[in-house]
């Protein structure tokens, strides 16, 4: 990525969005929308803060993604206005004034005091929608308009269509964590603990943990079967069976999200299972096509990691009587995927048209986060499983559909906790990029 082809995609990014909303304010009647970026949160009976993270309808226009009191005026056809916080604080540090390669896409203006941006808003409120999380502001500056449903489902049902920039923002977020989970694979190689192998990510991205995109998932052993385990043991393990780390990357408020398992005995058979699993994931992001349902993605992860229930002698089936006996949902109980984007479980999976018409996941496959046509310029991560965890096998053992598994094979790998393998996936007119695959993360 060269600066020119940045700022250049960035130019095209903000016509389209200058269209969109041209679009939405037309579809409710109105002169136009004001984007809020938010606000700090202080921590209930504290003078602390959480962490601010920027609405995301904002970060979508420009990639200020960590300074509150921030809006957008927007009318779909003016020059978009940008009323830029930049208080006097000897507390803490301001951001610098705004001098970027977005800069000129915007009329800005610099806001000293948050109570203070009365002024740069519209006269009229009236014919303005307020966007964002703060309801109680907008009503107290005098806007009735808030969050409009035609306005938020049309302008959500587009961010599923990435831009050339967006494209080019996400490929270096990836590029970003694949050198963290090249570090990380090496401190789990080493011996370290969970919490020594998070802090190697950490320092190989340049990222703290407020700025990744979601907590670390970093775990060894019996661990890797806790699907979102953000507690990270001090301790190192006796022994180190397996590592699964799903981890991510931002750039310019864009994410990544990558998981990879490893194996320490690289000939034992859990190692075996984790390489077949990558030939899954390999095979199902092929078969991310334009034209087809994503739902189906997630049917035929059933099918294959039916395949190596039977092949590894996990289950005394053959796939198909796998499949019918309904045992995969045991070892892999999630979905296959989700789009991807500034949010990492990005919007609009689950709705139909850009009306916000819900299309629910299948009643068998609860957890699945999108079931949306598959089109060019989308973005998904495509992640199978399998996994030994206990509350399920638990619940499996007092089946009459126990006596098809080998308990046995199962112990021997309980110690290992599970398998992951998520990349990160463009689709394109006529073909896909894997852009984790692309930046040499096997």
């Amino acid at each position: 990525m060269t600066v020119q082809q940045l700022e250049n995609s960035y130019k095209e990014h903000i016509q389209r969005l200058q269209n969109i909303t041209k679009e939405a304010i037309q579809r409710e009647g109105i002169d136009g929308i004001v984007i809020h970026s938010g606000q700090a949160k202080r921590k209930f009976l504290d003078d602390n803060y959480y962490p601010f993270s920027a609405n995301p309808l904002f970060k979508a226009w420009l990639p200020v993604v960590d300074n509150p009191n921030c809006w957008l005026i927007l009318d779909g056809e003016s020059k978009p206005k940008l009323i830029f916080y930049l208080p006097v604080d000897f507390w803490h540090k301001v951001p610098q004034e705004p001098n970027d390669f977005w800069c000129s896409e915007f009329d800005i203006h610099l806001l000293k005091k948050p109570e203070a941006v009365e002024k740069y808003l519209p006269y009229d409120k009236q014919k303005y929608a307020y966007m964002g999380e703060y309801i109680e502001v907008a009503r107290a500056l005098g806007f009735d308009l808030v969050n409009p449903d035609r306005v938020l489902h049309y302008i959500q049902y587009q961010r599923s269509y990435k831009t050339e920039y967006e494209q080019i923002c996400m490929r270096e977020a990836g590029a970003i964590a694949v050198a963290g989970h090249r570090a990380a694979e090496q401190a789990f190689r080493q011996g370290k603990s969970e919490f020594e192998i998070n802090l190697a990510y950490l320092m190989a991205t340049r990222h703290g943990e407020n700025e990744v995109p979601y907590t670390n998932i970093v775990t060894l052993n019996e661990n890797a079967a806790i699907l979102h385990n953000t507690v990270q043991d001090r301790s190192a393990p006796a022994q180190h069976r397996s590592f699964l780390i799903d981890a991510g990357a931002t750039f310019n408020g864009y994410a990544s999200d990558i998981t990879r398992t490893y194996a320490f005995d690289e000939k034992s058979e859990f190692a075996d299972l984790v390489r077949e699993m990558d030939k899954v994931t390999l095979a199902l992001v092929d078969e991310l096509q334009p034209g087809r349902d994503y739902t189906d993605i997630q049917l035929s992860a059933h099918r294959k990691i039916a395949g190596l229930l039977t092949d590894f002698g996990i289950v005394n089936l053959v796939q198909e009587d796998v499949l019918r006996e309904g045992l995969v949902k045991t070892f892999f109980p999630h979905g296959i995927g989700h789009f991807l984007g500034i949010q990492v479980h990005d919007v609009t999976g689950l709705v139909a048209d850009d009306h916000g018409t819900p299309k629910p996941a299948p009643e068998e496959h609860p957890f699945l986060r999108c079931t949306r046509m598959i089109e060019p310029n989308q973005v998904f991560t495509i992640e199978p499983g399998l996994y030994f965890i206990d509350s399920l096998l638990k619940e499996l053992k007092a089946t009459p559909q126990s006596k098809y598994v080998n308990w046995d094979k199962v112990d021997a790998f309980r110690p290992y906790g599970g398998i992951r393998i998520e990349d990160n996936v463009i689709v394109h007119r006529d073909r896909n990029e894997n852009m984790t695959r692309d930046l040499g993360l096997g």
